[in-house]
């Protein structure tokens, strides 16, 4: 591991917003080139990653359940729509000469292999980018909570949370540009101000197995070197 960066191996949690770029929705080119750049030079440095994407470019539960539909069916439709986004990824890492290993909770031979914890920890020591699919399997479990059973399930060392601000705030500094911005709060403080940068299960999962979160922008150049150094000017680390 390159002595400037504080975690060997991390999850890091993308939203499918990302890969839309500046469409209404699906797939923008460039966007999903963005994400295959910025993780594949960290591969290629010796980090080991791993990959959760949500659905949002695609589909959200929530939109399904405020329009009256059931809401395990509306978490089914999310998991297929993590399906897409990583078969996406998949091949964007594969066209860049990366090496993938691509896993579902559901099962969905032969497009997506099933869940396994020991292929996975063996794809990542091996210098692949391991790319989870599908959720945690059930409804009424975020992306976000699947990133922090992902994370510990293959011992990853931080979850690096990709959003479009520089670390959590007090409120949505797009909205509130006078909101506070943490640089580090401890699991309990993230809780106790109900910040809605993950949701609480996910927190507590963190807190109860002291695995930090690091949310910072994606999008900002040098961005994810900075946060996996520790950097928190540019990434506020809940631990």
């Amino acid at each position: 591991m390159p002595e400037r960066y504080v975690y060997n191996r991390v999850l890091l949690k993308i939203s499918g917003e990302t890969l839309k770029g500046k469409l209404d929705h699906g797939y923008d080119a460039s966007a999903v080139e963005m994400v295959v750049e910025k993780v594949g030079a960290l591969v290629d440095s010796g980090v080991e990653i791993a990959l959760v994407v949500g659905a949002g470019n695609i589909w959200r539960g929530t939109v399904g359940t405020k329009l009256g539909m059931d809401r395990v069916t509306a978490d089914y439709m999310g998991m297929l729509g993590t399906a897409m986004n990583a078969l996406c990824l998949r091949d964007a890492f594969s066209a860049a000469g990366f090496s993938v290993e691509l896993q579902s909770a559901i099962p969905m031979s032969p497009m997506l292999p099933t869940f396994n914890r020991n292929r996975a920890l063996n794809a990542l020591d091996g210098g692949r980018v391991v790319i989870f699919a599908g959720g945690t399997g059930s409804p009424f479990f975020t992306t976000d909570t699947t990133a922090v059973l992902r994370a510990l399930e293959i011992g990853a060392e931080a979850v690096l949370k990709a959003t479009k601000v520089g670390g959590i705030y007090s409120e949505d500094p797009i909205k509130h540009p006078d909101a506070k911005r943490f640089d580090r709060l401890s699991f309990d403080e993230a809780l106790a101000k109900q910040l809605k940068v993950m949701d609480s299960t996910a927190f507590s999962m963190c807190r109860d197995n002291d695995l930090p979160i690091l949310v910072f922008d994606f999008f900002a150049p040098g961005s994810l070197e900075r946060a996996l150094a520790g950097d928190a000017s540019v990434a506020t680390i809940v631990s």
